[in-house]
This record gives C-alpha cells, structure tokens and sequence, in this order.
C-alpha cells in the first residue's frame, strides 16, 4: 500500500453508522468473536487472527498499543489486558480523526457504552439512530392490534427527539423485497393482531412481517428523518440472498418524490448494486461500512468498485463498528487508505486535478454526512 495523501490523512470524519464499545476487559475468545460477524469463533478451524482482519489488527492496532507491526496476537492480547479496556478505548477512539459518531443503539445495548459515555470516551460529538423494529418490539408488549399504530407514533416521536434518523432491519428479518405501497390503516392493524396472536402463542417477541416493517419505515419517512437500511453482509441471522438492495427498487421508486434520504449500509456483496440505485435514485447514497475493516488490506479494491458508480456526492463514510474500540480504527484507517489510493490513481490518470481530489474527498469523509442528517444545526 501507498503513503496517504496528506489531505487524506488530516480529512475529518463522520461516522455515520455505528454502535458503543464494551467497557470491560475482554478475554481471547470474546474478541475473536467481536472480530467478524461469526457467532463463535469454530471448533472445526483455526484462530479468527488467521483472517484478512485478525492480520490487519496485528498490523495496524499493535503499534497503538506500543507494540511492533505483526505483533504475535497473545502478545497482543497480554499488552490490551495491561493497558485495560479504558485507555485501550481512548487510545483507538480518539485517533480516528471522527468529529461526530451516529450511533445505533438498538442491538444489545446494555453491553455497550450510551451516547452520552461514548462521546465523553471519543472526546467527540456523538447522535443517536433510533433502530425502527426495537420501538415497535418495545410497543407491542404494552398495546392492542388497534392502538398498536397510534402507540407506536407517540413512542417513535418520543424517541427520536433529539435523534439524526432512524434505521431499518428488515433485511434480517423479512429480507429487502419490500412493497412500495405505504400499508393501510387496516393493514396494520391486522399484521399487527397476527404478530400479537404469535406472541401469546409463546413466540420470541420478534417483528418479522413485511406490512409492519413498511409501517415503521414509512413512518420514518414521516418525520423527515433519513432512513438506514442494512443491506448484505451480516451475521447468521441474515439470508444473504434476500438482502440484495436491487430488491427495494419498487420501495425506493414509491419514496422518492418524499424528499427524505435513504442510506444503504454495508452492501457487500451488492456494493455495485448499491452504487447503481445511488446513481439512478436522487435520495439514495451508499457506504461500505462493515467490509471496511473485515477485508483488511482488501478493503480498498472494494471502496474503489463502490465508487465505479456511485457519485462522489452519494458516498458516506462508516466502520459499523461495534464492542471494539479496534474496529473504529480499522475502518477509519481502511477507508483513508482506499480513499487516498483511488485519488492517487485518478490523479496519475490525470482524470482530475488536485483541487477536484480534495474536495471530493471532503463529500465523502464528512460533508455529504453533515448535510445529509443536518448535523451542523445540532
């Protein structure tokens, strides 16, 4: 890999999807865990540090702990342990380069640092992502099929108050052939008595019904509010095949003319995909989000055919980082990289000028970000 170009390297970043980091000490197989999105690290194989990011955490996170490049990982692990999880954070957080952090609080949120916490251990200014189906799983304990809708409204309005926008997991749940239709009041009603009758039935409180997840993210749209999907690569709950945003076209094409911004998250696999729907659909923009720091050293060929399509103007940045403080390093080291080496090519190619590399780079590392969840009013 190439040296950054200086105005890479010094650019600000908005992180535009994220979550906390866990504050305790963490042992050996928790961190593999936390490395990928595998539930566990297996029996049947080797040691997650034997992958393109366990490689690149001996790369590149050793010498923030003080320690050589390559570092052997127990070494590593030993000088993380010594340090303690609290200056291991502050260490990792605070050399991102990250003004403002966007965090979705919505997935285990009682292992992870608050807003408030984060901001204070970042030493930056952090918003909160209201996760749409954690409202409604909370609602629907306390409600009836009739009132389910007016319920979650209040509780959505209550929520996202002092929020920057709202975020969708249909993907996991449904997957993304979603209907453009906004549903009906009757409609919702009804999914909502059958997602009732399945948890008196002794199912998981679990949303999982195409009509309601359209409910939540219309109401999102409702309020003016961007709305993130995940979209592609995650863990095992997800059916990657369900998760190709080419299958929200019909939802994207009934919610354009409403103004608000659509943010299509990860993309991996789908990331040319993703990169066509940014293109052809104004209110669509895109990231690379948590690939970023699982391809390691990979991860810039993958930003580069992001943005064979993508405009400039619909790129954000994100590391989807959660529990470890390595991973905000990682994806904000991984994209300055993949950044720095598409501009230095561009710029050999003479295909722009130097005044056009830095102000391209400025949209995508933090100004289309700002304008987006309108973080300068905030």
């Amino acid at each position: 890999m190439t040296g950054l170009l200086d105005f890479v390297a010094d650019l600000p970043l908005v992180d535009h999807h994220c979550h906390g980091v866990r504050t305790g000490d963490v042992a050996r197989d928790g961190f593999e865990r936390m490395l990928t999105e595998a539930d566990t690290v297996s029996p049947l194989g080797t040691s997650l540090f034997d992958s393109l990011i366990g490689l690149s955490v001996r790369e590149r996170c050793a010498p923030i702990l003080d320690l050589p490049k390559h570092a052997p990982a127990d070494d590593y692990l030993a000088r993380r342990g010594e340090l303690g999880a609290a200056e291991v954070n502050r260490r990792f957080l605070r050399g991102t380069g990250s003004t403002d952090y966007l965090l979705d609080g919505g997935f285990l949120p009682e292992s992870l640092t608050t807003t408030k916490d984060f901001a204070e251990l970042a030493d930056a200014r952090a918003h909160d992502i209201v996760r749409l189906e954690q409202v409604a799983e909370d609602v629907i304990r306390e409600t009836s099929a009739a009132s389910f809708a007016e319920d979650f409204a209040a509780e959505l309005d209550r929520r996202t108050r002092n929020a920057v926008g709202v975020k969708s997991i249909a993907a996991y749940r449904v997957g993304l052939e979603l209907s453009g239709e906004r549903p009906a009041p009757a409609e919702v009603e009804a999914a909502a008595g059958r997602w009732l009758a399945r948890i008196e039935a002794g199912e998981p409180v679990r949303l999982a019904d195409e009509v309601l997840h359209r409910h939540l993210i219309w109401s999102g749209i409702d309020r003016r509010l961007p709305v993130q999907f995940h979209v592609g690569y995650g863990d095992s709950d997800v059916d990657l095949h369900r998760c190709d945003p080419l299958r929200l076209t019909a939802l994207l094409r009934a919610t354009r003319d409403a103004g608000v911004p659509v943010l299509l998250l990860h993309n991996y696999p789908f990331h040319r995909n993703a990169a066509y729907l940014a293109q052809v659909f104004e209110h669509v923009f895109v990231d690379v989000g948590l690939i970023t720091h699982n391809a390691g050293f990979r991860a810039p060929a993958i930003l580069a055919e992001t943005l064979e399509l993508a405009p400039f103007g619909k790129l954000l940045f994100s590391t989807d980082a959660f529990g470890l403080a390595e991973l905000y390093h990682l994806g904000t080291a991984l994209f300055r990289q993949g950044l720095s080496d598409f501009l230095r090519a561009a710029l050999a190619a003479d295909a722009l000028s130097e005044v056009d590399a830095i102000r391209l780079a400025r949209l995508a590392g933090h100004e289309n970000a700002a304008r987006i969840y309108r973080l300068e009013r905030t």
